[in-house]
């Protein structure tokens, strides 16, 4: 048999048992393991499996992972991003249709810290929601806003989805972050925009909202919203001017997470156990899935697969083939887990960017933004299912994918000047670099 026939039943088996529920990490090892041993032998291919651990699990980037994992857990743990939405809401609940936009303000905040789209939809379908459409905000645009601004955690730096990126594309983690912050405030500002607009024409999406909070509490609110900002301020501040690396920024966050949390008295044992075991937890299930994708990688290109792909692909325009590979990646998201996506699709595409002198970087906040929209497409649609999970019979899937499908139709026109305009990306990693 042919390597490559070998490398597309080992995709069709990767997907089969991604489509059992198998592990992704498992899934892809596993199939590469046989593959690689199928086309050399079963020396090369233990020989194969045990180097690329040894050598990937070296990589010092890769500490980045642990470090914004425990930032992140510290900083829910220890209650340091109560108040966000409280805050949010002083400033922007008064325009209309305010508390949905107070939710996508507040919702990118805290998608900085946790770095989890899942977990920023979770939390405010708790926080948010419920405040929404007890003041009889439609459904749709309740649930939809918070589906949707969840998905700004994993665009806006820093992200452990943008870590992964760069390690199957050997790329720079300081510049990708540089380069999602511009396309993740843009993001923010459209739907914000978005919701202004659909209430200014259609009052009776968001009833005028009166705000009842004391003078003092106000205050509260601010006092208990201020640390992550700064945290994240400083990060990113300090990746910018270069004083510290992207590992570096990720203890450095931790280290201000722990030191705010002691000075509010919130950092004991407990809160500091459930962190640590919710870190190495996340870590664990991350580095398998990488070290999975490492050796499918492997198996990719010995079974000539992008050799395969360059070759379909030759004599088109560098931007047809980039619509191409995005549509493809919309579709995939439809029904496949981002990572997975991400996971399957780099090791192939990769050569063929380089090929046609695609930078990495720019293509790499396209595949981000790609990957959010996955996240609240149907069917699978993951934010949404997390919301419906939490608020249960109050609303229904339809009217959630219904509040959704603006979101969609903003990102999609965000995407589309990501793809025009490759500066919005690339302006502040440039200006980096300059410096």
């Amino acid at each position: 048999m042919e390597r490559l026939e070998i490398g597309f039943i080992g995709i069709f088996a990767i997907l089969a048992l991604i489509g059992i529920r198998v592990p992704i990490g498992v899934a892809m090892g596993s199939t590469a393991f046989f593959g690689i041993w199928a086309m050399m032998g079963l020396g090369p291919a233990i020989g194969i499996s045990k180097a690329i651990p040894f050598n990937l699990i070296g990589d010092w980037n890769l500490s980045a992972i642990p470090m914004f994992l425990f930032m992140g857990f510290v900083a829910v743990e220890a209650g340091l991003t109560r108040g966000l939405f409280g805050a949010a809401r002083i400033f922007l609940a008064r325009i209309p249709g305010g508390l949905a936009s107070s939710t996508v303000f507040a919702s990118a905040l805290f998608g900085a810290a946790s770095g989890s789209s899942v977990a920023t939809s979770a939390a405010f379908s708790r926080i948010a929601i419920p405040e929404m459409l007890d003041g009889k905000y439609n459904p749709g645009l309740a649930t939809g806003s918070v589906a949707a601004s969840g998905t700004l955690a994993a665009l806006i730096p820093p992200s452990v989805l943008m870590i992964v990126y760069c390690l199957l594309v050997d790329s720079s983690i300081n510049t990708l972050f540089m380069a999602g912050v511009v396309p993740g405030i843009l993001t923010a500002a459209a739907f914000i925009i978005m919701i202004t607009l659909r209430c200014v024409l259609n009052p009776e999406l968001a009833p005028r909202y009166v705000d009842k909070t004391t003078g003092a509490e106000k205050w509260a609110l601010i006092r208990d919203a201020w640390p992550l900002p700064v945290i994240t301020f400083i990060v990113m501040g300090g990746i910018f001017t270069g004083a510290f690396t992207a590992t570096e920024s990720g203890a450095v966050g931790a280290f201000l997470a722990c030191i705010i949390a002691a000075i509010r008295g919130r950092l004991n044992y407990p809160m500091l156990r459930r962190a640590l075991i919710d870190t190495a937890s996340g870590t664990s299930a991350i580095f398998m899935i990488v070290l999975g994708a490492a050796l499918f990688a492997r198996f990719v290109a010995l079974a000539t697969i992008p050799t395969w792909v360059m070759g379909f692909f030759e004599g088109y325009e560098t931007m047809t083939i980039v619509i191409c590979i995005c549509i493809i990646l919309v579709l995939m998201g439809t029904f496949m887990e981002e990572i997975s996506i991400m996971l399957l699709t780099m090791p192939v595409l990769v050569p063929v960017l380089s090929s046609h002198g695609i930078d990495l970087t720019w293509f790499g906040i396209l595949v981000i933004k790609l990957m959010t929209i996955g996240l609240i497409s149907p069917p699978v649609g993951m934010n949404v299912f997390v919301i419906k999970s939490a608020l249960g019979d109050r609303v229904t899937l339809n009217q959630i994918f219904g509040g959704v499908t603006w979101f969609i139709i903003v990102d999609l026109f965000v995407l589309a000047a990501l793809i025009a305009f490759p500066q919005i990306s690339l302006w502040l990693p440039n200006l980096m670099m300059s410096r």
